[in-house]
């Protein structure tokens, strides 16, 4: 069978510890972070063609771009470069597969919003784009090239709980226990610009003596334990701050959701997105109907987690 459109799935992600060093040298800044995939997903397909191209639908579709600058259409250009460079120290014919792309974007996870909806994309299709060229790399190697794409990709690619460090990119396992986490996602009314956000954290920081950053061992522990009321205690994000001065409606729908019953709450990444954690599906049902009803931003969502990665849900 001749394969020629694949459809793959990928989580949006939350951070349960965003800890940021000080500004480098190369104009990054150093993270400890702990990623955590919830199941919200964005669907990308990709179907043979004469020449790439990319279409967006869904959830903030006019707000990603349509060119060159689309981070999944960028990952089809990593993965065919890394091919056909395979190709030719190998001596084969792989890059010959490697023909023109139509990709399809169907969103779920918001844009701008703090949850790597764009590397999602990216790491869809990169999975996608494997199947389809049959160019049969493993998930090892498809999170080698994802770095080249964006910080959070290799983690879009592998889904579940995971420690990311230096940009985000240098991933290991995180210590878990079994049991879900049941969250309620809140998709601000507005967007904010990851660079905006680390700038303004840096403008809050100047003057400051800014230490590395350390994984919290009170989170790892809680989730080691599966423990819902500790995870909650020990979530952090260090972008938060810088997320609230630009955003300041944020604060109301953090503290609503506490008052509400939530074990935890926090911005999602560099925001605005705000997540909040349950004891139970039950309990996350009633937290998200209260702001809903409370009109905390756009629409109120449930999610659990930790939620599998870039995973294949069609081919053709």
């Amino acid at each position: 069978m001749t394969v020629t459109s694949v459809t793959v799935q990928a989580p949006a992600k939350i951070n349960l510890q965003l800890a940021v060093g000080p500004l480098r040298p190369d104009g990054y800044h150093g993270l400890v972070t702990v990623f955590h995939a919830v199941s919200l997903f964005d669907e990308v397909t990709v179907t043979s063609a004469a020449a790439d191209s990319v279409r967006v639908t869904g959830e903030g579709a006019g707000l990603v771009p349509e060119d060159g600058d689309n981070l999944a259409l960028r990952a089809v250009r990593v993965l065919r470069k890394a091919v056909t460079l395979r190709g030719k120290t190998s001596g084969a014919h792989a890059a010959a597969n490697t023909g023109g792309v139509a990709v399809t974007i169907a969103k779920r996870i918001p844009v701008a919003g703090g949850m790597a909806g764009g590397s999602a994309d990216a790491a869809a299709a990169l999975v996608a784009c494997n199947e389809l060229w049959g160019t049969g790399l493993s998930r090892e190697e498809l999170c080698a090239l994802a770095g080249d794409v964006g910080s959070d990709v290799a983690f879009a690619v592998i889904g579940g709980t995971a420690i990311g460090e230096g940009r985000g990119e240098r991933l290991t396992p995180a210590p878990a226990a079994p049991a879900a986490c049941h969250w309620v996602i809140a998709l601000a009314d507005g967007h904010l610009s990851t660079p905006t956000v680390f700038r303004e954290l840096d403008r809050q920081r100047k003057g400051q003596q800014v230490p590395d950053p350390e994984l919290s061992a009170a989170l790892i522990a809680a989730l080691s334990a599966g423990d819902p009321a500790k995870l909650g205690a020990a979530l952090s994000n260090d972008l938060q701050e810088p997320a609230l001065t630009l955003f300041p409606a944020l604060r109301k729908t953090l503290d609503a959701g506490r008052e509400a019953g939530a074990l935890g709450a926090l911005v999602s990444g560099s925001g605005p997105t705000c997540f909040f954690l349950a004891g139970s599906a039950a309990a996350a049902t009633t937290l998200a109907v209260a702001l809903s009803t409370a009109g905390m931003g756009r629409s109120v969502t449930t999610a659990t987690g930790p939620a599998p990665g870039a995973t294949v849900v069609g081919m053709s």
